[in-house]
């Protein structure tokens, strides 16, 4: 279990999002701090995937504010592309791209933010360039400093996404398209995706579920290895075996709302929520 740093990351404030003007959740309210690993359980049609999905605004909230790392992120005016490169997301059909290699969908995220901060840095180069052509040396704007080549760039991407696939045992993978690969060796390379963005959180939205039951152990084998090392989790999940052992906080939802929070313990060996009580009756038997 990995320990809270008390260093709050994502702050919910009565999170709400409807459709067709139906509640799906309603007034949700929870803080995610730096290392948390943070089980959703709950029946199906609870809203715990769309609780998932709003938290990097794939679904845009009806109401409520997501503060990431200060920022409300629901705010419509902020640009959440932006905060989106520090927030890894691990679906339940693993989302790869099929006509691209395992090692190019490993480098395709983390090589389009680089070359877009590259040209950005080219054009405000190239302006601030012109405009100090008609400026007196006292008020010349600095350049802004450029240390990566687009060649560089995916040089790196390359030399990280080759390391991960190591890790994951899958290096003889890496020239391969997604459709030769098993379903546990798909969502494990949606996983190490994830992590070459070197994000500040992953959202794992039942990345288990899709899997044939042998194949459910090597993908939890390694999210405990991604959450012992440290990285923040937002996991929805019905693994109630991996919620005991990884997490340090399991929040219970049903009908939009979370009925009851708590450590795994406190969850699963002493439930309060009545609603709970007969959902662990069912999960558990």
């Amino acid at each position: 279990m990995t320990a809270e740093t008390n260093m709050k990351l994502i702050d919910v404030i009565d999170l709400e999002k409807s459709f067709d003007g139906k509640n799906v959740l309603d007034g949700i309210s929870v803080a995610i701090n730096q290392g948390d690993i943070v089980v959703v359980i709950g029946p199906s049609g609870s809203g715990k995937s769309t609780f998932l999905r709003c938290l990097n605004c794939m679904e845009d909230p009806t109401g409520g504010k997501i503060m990431f790392d200060g920022v409300n992120i629901a705010d419509m005016s902020v640009n959440i592309d932006v905060h989106r490169r520090h927030m890894g997301m691990v679906f339940q059909h693993f989302n790869l791209f099929q006509n691209k290699t395992v090692l190019q969908n490993i480098m395709l995220a983390p090589v389009h933010v680089q070359l877009q901060d590259l040209k950005r840095n080219q054009r405000k180069n190239a302006w601030n360039g012109l405009c100090n052509l008609f400026r007196s040396k006292e008020k010349q704007v600095a350049m802004v400093p450029i240390t990566k080549t687009k060649a560089s760039i995916n040089q790196e991407a390359r030399e990280t996404a080759l390391k991960l696939l190591e890790r994951i045992g899958l290096a003889d993978k890496a020239d391969v398209y997604p459709s030769t690969l098993s379903g546990g060796q798909k969502q494990r390379v949606a996983i190490v995706r994830s992590l070459a963005m070197n994000p500040q959180v992953i959202l794992f939205d039942e990345p288990t579920s899709a899997l044939d039951p042998e194949m459910v152990g090597e993908v939890l084998e390694l999210m405990k290895q991604v959450a012992k090392e440290g990285m923040t989790m937002v996991v929805v999940t019905h693994e109630m075996g991996f919620a005991r052992e990884i997490a340090n906080k399991v929040l219970f939802i049903d009908g939009g709302k979370i009925l009851e929070a708590g450590t795994p313990e406190e969850i699963f060996e002493h439930p309060k929520n009545a609603r709970l009580k007969e959902f662990l009756s069912k999960v558990l038997a």
